[in-house]
């Protein structure tokens, strides 16, 4: 299937998510490796958006759904959150909301997303920003990678949030979604032709399978796991505040 076929059909999914659940699409995205840049042939699609209900629905009683799960097979994986949802992770500096923001395949957005987005970087905090990406990376690694012969894409599931961190440590921004804006910011210039190797073996076989643990490798996570982890213990503490997120909600659903 190439790029405008599945465009074509995300396109129709959304309309039909708009129509069955009586909802407006502010954001969709492509999320996963693709957005990473580094899919191998059969990846799924990996399609996330923002999505926002009539007035009436914010102001119930009673409890509600704040996510829609619309898809899941080999080819699509759709789902979504509310506005509501998003602002609220919004508040607690949430990671992957910030990567649906500045993911580089967007299949639909919206002015009423833009002035969310253009506020979004107030509300990063870097002690949230490097406890989410270690977790992942540490979690990863410890699972997957310590065994003599390892699942050898696992090794993109560790690196990329540790230049994730590194990004952070150095920026104090939100790290770029694309795995190459990170290796060359940040990987260090002998691990290069190592992860160069990974790249194009994932990206033109289906399932790169098992190897070798890749010794050099692992001692450059675990060493910065360790660096990473010293600087989580130096981060100053960030507040944030809810007032210009509550104007958006307001705005953005009529109340």
């Amino acid at each position: 299937m190439n790029t405008a076929e599945i465009s074509g059909i995300i396109s129709d999914k959304l309309s039909e998510i708009e129509d069955a659940e009586e909802v407006r699409i502010l954001h969709c995205i492509e999320s996963g490796s693709r957005a990473w840049g580094f899919a191998s042939p059969d990846s799924d699609y990996d399609v996330r958006f923002i999505y926002v209900r009539k007035p009436e629905f914010y102001l119930k009683l009673e409890k509600t759904s704040d996510v829609i799960e619309w898809q899941l097979d080999d080819v699509l994986d759709i789902n979504g959150w509310d506005i509501q949802k998003a602002m609220r992770l919004l508040f607690k500096s949430n990671m992957t909301l910030f990567e649906w923001n500045i993911s580089p395949i967007v299949y639909k957005t919206t002015r009423e997303w833009l002035s969310v987005s253009e506020v979004m970087d107030k509300y990063f905090i870097v002690e949230m920003g490097l406890h989410h990406y270690l977790n992942m990376a540490a979690g990863n690694y410890r699972e997957y990678l310590t065994a003599n012969e390892v699942k050898l894409k696992k090794y993109f599931y560790a690196l990329r949030p540790i230049l994730a961190c590194k990004w952070i440590i150095d920026n104090g921004t939100p790290p770029p979604i694309l795995f190459s804006e990170l290796v060359n910011s940040e990987l260090d210039e002998d691990m290069r032709p190592v992860v160069n190797g990974l790249i194009e073996l994932k990206v033109r076989t289906p399932e790169i399978g098992t190897g070798q643990r890749i010794d050099a490798l692992n001692c450059y996570i675990e060493k910065s796991i360790e660096e990473i982890q010293a600087s989580i213990e130096n981060c100053e503490p960030k507040r944030n505040h809810w007032e210009e997120l509550n104007s958006l909600f307001c705005r953005m659903v009529g109340i």
